[in-house]
């Protein structure tokens, strides 16, 4: 099986192909604009490296890998109109470098460039299982996003609401891409069902070490500015862990803490810090991460392929894991 990178330069080397060209140019440009700006490609690559557990001629899902990046950089697009958010990934955002207008018109149309790429599957046979999985995926990522806007305003979110919310918004994406990486290389239901599973475990592993790394990481290596989620009062797997083991006293300190606007960045982080390390939350969140990275290495296991086929898929997954703090 090809190395991460290999995997990332081939896909690399079909999205420089594939640019989009079509006029008017207001509207494609910024297409191409957030597509350029993308980092480790990581929904793509993991098409392209599923399907290569059953089949290694990875040509075959080239589309369907471009069609979860057109995907995903959609999502972004218009997350980021929603956020006013100035940046992403450390570059003016679309409706910033171009208009509010611009930004909703050219994420629709990429929707639609998604569905025209996973078309050009040349097994014509695999598209309606490719639609029926996109489909899926695409409806569950606006409930979760819907859901994380409507725990903006709530003060009673459960843990299993959290994270259902961040199964939806952000695990089932990277399920689905692999799940359609099997599909095209004509693996068993079964074992598209346990690469589908190790996808959603991993994802699911991989946000609560977000969550982590956002209190606790070294914003030098984390890449944004930590305790950003504490300023903003979101409530992460940490608050909501804390505010279920916490003793009145810093029950009740916490949720004033999280409820009110931010006066003071700095003492508002250390304050909730100290509160998280006098209830061990970190640990039980590093806890709960390990439970998710064990059940996803459970179901690749079952992949009925041969072991070598799977060290690259492993190697990633501890990669994402093994993120600096």
């Amino acid at each position: 099986m090809q190395t991460l990178r290999q995997f990332q330069e081939i896909f690399h080397s079909y999205l420089q192909e594939n640019q989009f060209r079509n006029q008017p140019r207001e509207l494609y440009e910024p297409v191409n604009y957030i597509l350029s700006i993308g980092g480790k490609r990581l929904r793509p690559v993991l098409v392209l490296m599923s399907q290569a557990l059953f089949d290694e001629k990875i040509e075959k899902s080239l589309p369907a890998a471009f069609a979860v990046e057109v995907f995903h950089n959609f999502t972004l697009l218009h997350d980021d109109i929603m956020d006013e958010a100035p940046l992403r990934r450390g570059k003016p955002t679309v409706h910033i470098k171009y208009d509010v207008n611009t930004g909703i018109l050219s994420g629709d149309v990429m929707m639609i460039a998604a569905y025209d790429f996973l078309a050009k599957i040349a097994d014509e046979s695999k598209i309606p299982a490719l639609y029926k999985t996109f489909n899926k995926v695409a409806i569950e990522v606006c409930e979760g996003q819907q859901y994380d806007m409507n725990f903006e305003t709530r003060d009673d979110v459960t843990i299993p609401e959290y994270l259902r919310m961040i199964e939806l918004k952000t695990s089932v994406l990277l399920a689905g891409a692999m799940q359609m990486g099997a599909i095209i290389g004509n693996a068993s239901a079964a074992d598209a069902e346990h690469i589908y599973q190790f996808g959603r475990n991993v994802g699911l592993a991989f946000q609560i070490q977000d969550d982590i790394l956002d209190t606790f990481g070294d914003p030098e290596k984390f890449g944004k500015k930590v305790g950003g989620d504490i300023v903003q009062n979101k409530k992460t797997y940490l608050v909501l862990k804390a505010l279920e083991v916490a003793d009145e006293t810093n029950k009740k300190d916490l949720q004033t803490l999280m409820t009110t606007p931010t006066i003071n960045e700095e003492i508002k982080i250390l304050t909730v810090k100290n509160i998280f390390n006098q209830l061990n939350i970190r640990n039980l969140a590093e806890t709960l991460k390990e439970d998710y990275l064990k059940t996803a290495f459970e179901h690749l296991e079952a992949v009925a392929v041969p072991k070598e086929r799977k060290q690259e898929l492993i190697n990633l997954a501890n990669d994402l894991m093994m993120r600096e703090v």
